[in-house]
């Protein structure tokens, strides 16, 4: 990076709280149709909808889709100068890392919906596995007419990619041995408020379930509030390990530097109902089948990071 970390980021510490974006307004009214699309497509059918839009919609209702959002409603100068900013720095690569929601009262088919976005916080300058960089959060305040009905929060991280050197043989004397490269590291979960119980439970060798305490539905992966009766109240529930393999694929391409391809990804259904994607282990790739039983197993990953996998069995 061309400016000195501390210097650089007291330079982007004076984007925060500036607008990111202002004068939104959404392009269609809360709907019906879009509700029961939704739905349809999440497999959703709590009898409460289309009646209220489901909270986790939230962000649909202020996309502008292919058409873009009305007049005035842009992104700021001043996003865009932060961007430029890291750009400059060495930090032209984005991916998207994760994003916070939070509810205050539910939609209704008619509501105009209008919201503003502000820039609210820049890390300081963080090392992760793809690069090195910062982390820029927005939020965004979603209205309905004039009251605030919920929040977005959403972060990207902003990077100098990892530069990697090409292969080449060093040049060495005969008796000298090469030296082993250390393995590459699995990417890091996010972890927040709403997931953080589940990877309390696999440090402790659990692989914990959420159950809604106000009608007893199980659910994962982890979410906020219950999608069968909207109740935010729950309880947990270790899984048994026993499942099968309801689907799968085998990844080759693209390679990963902590991953050996071929392997088998599956979506695992764990005898309590509820699905989960892992890795299949203790088989081969080619002989993983649809209705395999697997158990649950944990692997460590390196010094840091424990993973549920599971373990099939060839019959």
């Amino acid at each position: 990076m061309s400016a000195a970390p501390e210097e650089l980021y007291e330079r982007l510490r004076a984007y925060e709280g500036r607008v990111a974006a202002s004068g939104g307004e959404g392009r269609d009214p809360v709907n019906e149709p879009m509700i029961r699309h939704w739905c349809e497509a999440m497999g959703d059918t709590n009898p409460a909808y289309p009646g209220i839009a489901p909270p986790t919609m939230l962000q649909a209702w202020t996309m502008g889709g292919l058409g873009g959002h009305p007049g005035g409603s842009a992104r700021s100068e001043a996003y865009d100068e932060l961007l430029a900013l890291l750009d400059e720095a060495g930090c032209t690569s984005v991916v998207a890392t994760d994003c916070e929601q939070e509810y205050l009262r539910p939609l209704r088919p008619g509501d105009r919906i209008t919201f503003d976005a502000v820039i609210e916080s820049v890390s300081p300058r963080k090392t992760t596995t793809l690069g090195t960089g910062h982390f820029v959060t927005t939020r965004m305040d979603i209205r309905a007419g004039g009251e605030l009905v919920g929040t977005h929060r959403f972060r990207i991280l902003k990077y100098a990619p990892v530069r990697r050197k090409p292969d080449q043989k060093p040049k060495q004397e005969p008796e000298q041995r090469p030296e082993q490269e250390p393995k590459a590291r699995r990417p890091r979960p996010v972890i927040n408020r709403d997931n953080a119980g589940f990877w309390e439970g696999v440090a402790a060798h659990q692989l914990l379930i959420q159950r809604c305490t106000g009608c007893g539905t199980l659910r994962f992966p982890w979410l906020p509030g219950c999608g069968g009766c909207g109740s935010p109240e729950w309880d947990t529930v270790a899984a048994s390990g026993a499942g099968t393999v309801f689907s799968y694929v085998v990844m080759h391409h693209p390679p990963f530097p902590a991953f050996d391809p071929p392997y088998a990804v599956g979506l695992i259904e764990l005898a309590e109902g509820v699905r989960i994607v892992s890795n299949i282990t203790g088989v081969p790739h080619d002989k993983v089948r649809i209705g395999m039983p697997v158990e649950l197993e944990f692997l460590r990953a390196d010094d840091e990071l424990e993973l549920p996998v599971f373990r099939g069995a060839v019959a």
